[in-house]
């Protein structure tokens, strides 16, 4: 799951990025709205998170702008304007949310999570493939009702692939969800992760197979049989 945080206060900033990563998931900070313009035209983000008051303009000004141009990005405002005129705007110009600073980090985890369930954005309560359950909403994981600790990065390949259930999710769009873009990759990191939850979902006994379409990406099946993950033509790596 990839969030823009679109801050220009640098201890905030810092802050929402370091405690939404350990959240699970992947952010990308923007200090200004020419930033984010520049990240959304190149990027694939979940929801944004929105300062109204940029260094280099009005951040209801972009709001406005995303939904003229009909990018329907769940966005919430983060903003010290705290009025109910002031939030009425922004709920009124395209919100799905507004949280008036300061605040706290719990409460904005969980109003991003309900904002990705509402219908058409990224969240739907559970996945399932085969005896995996995927709970979107706790980021948790459960093999035939057991539940499986997974690492981080694993947990976002695992529920992209889950979430495509049985179509090709490209190398790409893998490394989108899992890392942002200050995160350090190298050429092979996203082989080593598949590599580690196809062997953690071995161990667990699970019923899938992630199988890899060469040069292209990866993709998850329901096993028929129980023996194991495997690769459809081979290995990237």
């Amino acid at each position: 799951m990839r969030l823009l945080a679109v801050e220009d206060e640098p201890r905030l900033g810092e802050n929402i990025v370091s405690n939404l990563t350990r959240e699970g998931f992947a952010v990308d900070l923007a200090p200004t709205i020419a930033d984010a313009e520049d990240y959304v035209s190149t990027n694939s983000y979940d929801l944004i998170l929105l300062d109204l008051w940029l260094p280099d303009g009005s951040g209801l000004d972009y709001l406005r702008k995303l939904r003229r141009n009909r990018i329907a990005i769940p966005i919430i405002i983060l903003s010290a304007a705290d009025t109910v005129d002031d939030r009425v705007l922004g709920l009124t110009e395209g919100a799905d949310d507004y949280i008036v600073k300061p605040f706290a980090l719990p409460e904005l985890v969980a109003r991003i999570r309900v904002a990705l369930r509402r219908p058409g954005a990224a969240l739907g309560l559970e996945l399932r493939i085969g005896n995996v359950t995927f709970n979107t909403a706790t980021s948790s994981v459960s093999v035939d009702d057991h539940p499986l600790v997974v690492p981080r990065r694993e947990l976002s390949i695992l529920e992209s692939l889950m979430r495509a259930s049985g179509r090709v999710v490209t190398k790409h769009a893998l490394e989108a969800s899992a890392y942002a873009l200050e995160d350090d990759r190298q050429s092979n990191v996203l082989e080593s992760h598949v590599s580690r939850l196809r062997r953690r979902l071995e161990a667990a006994d699970a019923r899938v197979d992630i199988r890899v379409v060469r040069g292209v990406g990866y993709r998850l099946d329901e096993a028929k049989n129980n023996g194991g993950n495997s690769d459809e033509i081979g290995r990237f790596a």
